[in-house]
């Protein structure tokens, strides 16, 4: 594995890629990149993101097509049902719709099955490899986030689970032991995120010396 040195605009390169990368809400049902493309950036986050005790418990499941539609409309009837007659579901019907409108969605699971077996390895560590197990899929959520940023794709990360799981595992033939996390639908930017607010980051951040 070859090792680089760090300079100024390879740092330069990836500020500027963590601050690009924006919840984009509105979206355009087409992407400036190929799908292989596309593919390989999954790929080589799967590949290279890290995980404890490299456990690599990380799965994703890339929804395209009618497959994306299909996805949506799961999770719009399953919410309805979810809701009752008595409520009105049309600005929830609105809101998914609006995710519906992409180009695809990509949905991130954790494999139980390696978590368990590594609960069961190691004892001493048992309740913490659920946490360890929710940072991992979330580094893996950045890191296709943020590559897909610098494509000038944009996305967001929702979270239609549990409530989807049986109905989405069924439809996709999704193994029975992955648990869905987040679903990430993306595409073109149709409309720019706005103004970005920040806390003092002076009482976030603590140095020690």
């Amino acid at each position: 594995m070859g090792i680089f040195k760090s300079n100024k605009s390879n740092l330069s390169s990836f500020q500027n890629a963590v601050e690009n990368r924006r919840t984009i809400y509105n979206l355009e049902q087409e992407i400036s990149i190929s799908d292989k493309q596309l593919e390989e950036i999954i790929e080589h986050t799967i590949k290279h993101v890290p995980s404890s005790f490299n456990s690599q418990s990380t799965r994703i499941v890339l929804l395209l097509n009618d497959n994306n539609d299909k996805f949506w409309e799961i999770a719009k009837e399953t919410i309805k049902n979810k809701m009752g007659p008595d409520r009105d579901f049309q600005p929830t019907a609105d809101k998914i719709d609006n995710f519906k409108h992409s180009y695809g969605t990509i949905l991130f699971y954790e494999d139980e099955e390696v978590i368990e077996g590594l609960q069961n390895q190691m004892p001493n560590y048992a309740e913490n490899f659920s946490i360890w197990s929710t940072q991992t899929n979330a580094m893996h959520q950045f890191a296709v986030w943020t590559a897909l940023s610098t494509e000038g794709i944009g996305a967001s990360l929702q979270h239609y689970n549990p409530l989807v799981d049986t109905a989405v595992a069924d439809a996709f033939d999704i193994p029975k032991n992955w648990n869905l996390m987040a679903q990430m639908p993306f595409g073109n930017i149709r409309q720019e995120a706005g103004e970005k607010s920040f806390n003092d980051v002076d009482a976030r951040f603590l140095v020690r010396k």
